[in-house]
């Protein structure tokens, strides 16, 4: 049975996404097996204190040839976006927001790479000279490695994206806005999408299998836990601190 591990959204929590890869070490380690991908649901950065030290683990982690699959989340894709050009806005923002406001983390994701403000606050920083600062301060390769940062993975049975789908759109005919942003009408459709969707992107309060899907964002953005499953198939188990947790359909842990 193919198997495949996936973590949840880290929002620069660096300390709950080393455990999360203990548990995935550990079911290795139970199971004989050594060589399953382990895929990042996205959103590595923002909002928690350690954004940088979350891709520079990931990076070297992949370099060193670790079996890992890092998608893109929204809010991956709008660190890299402002990197780009400061004024740059995603159109799954809403208009009245930047990623600099202080709800999505933008600031503390800045802050985590030394640029000088305070991540609480940065009003009246000049925007050009705070984007300035955020080129020279993030590593060349980290801005490589966000820009190259996969939307979705497909498995036998199971793709693994940051948000979700578009109902009735066949898989690889999915829009990356999409796959970063999508709330409705993915959460409250029932139907079957052609293999397990394993996601993040809204956060709830403990891993769900709703049947069609699974959500692994459980609030690590938010000073909640990070998780990490394991799925075989279409079925999908929790990796606790003691083992695997099964995870049914229409069950949630938490």
């Amino acid at each position: 049975m193919e198997r495949t591990y996936a973590i949840g959204d880290v929002h620069g929590h660096l300390d709950q996404l080393t455990r999360a890869h203990a548990r995935i070490s550990a079911d290795r380690a139970r199971t004989g097996d050594d060589g399953a991908s382990v895929v990042h649901l996205g959103d590595l950065v923002d909002r928690g204190p350690e954004s940088a030290e979350v891709v520079e683990y990931l990076l070297m982690g992949q370099a060193a040839g670790a079996p890992w699959i890092t998608l893109k989340g929204n809010h991956d894709h709008m660190f890299a976006l402002f990197l780009g050009d400061a004024t740059a806005h995603d159109p799954g923002l809403r208009r009245d927001l930047t990623w600099l406001d202080p709800r999505l983390g933008g600031l503390d994701t800045l802050a985590s790479y030394g640029v000088g403000i305070d991540a609480g606050a940065g009003a009246g920083r000049d925007l050009a000279d705070l984007w300035r600062e955020a080129k020279a301060r993030v590593p060349a390769a980290h801005r490589a490695f966000l820009a190259a940062l996969p939307l979705c993975h497909r498995t036998r049975a199971a793709f693994l994206v940051h948000a979700g789908v578009r109902p009735g759109v066949p898989l690889d005919a999915q829009a990356p806005g999409d796959m970063m942003w999508i709330r409705q009408p993915f959460l409250d459709d029932p139907r079957d999408h052609g293999a397990l969707v394993v996601h993040g992107h809204t956060v709830i309060d403990g891993p769900r299998h709703y049947g069609n899907r699974v959500n692994l964002d459980t609030g690590a953005g938010y000073g909640r836990g990070l998780t990490a499953a394991v799925i075989e198939g279409r079925d999908v188990w929790v990796l606790g601190d003691e083992g695997r947790i099964p995870l049914h359909p229409d069950a949630a842990i938490g």
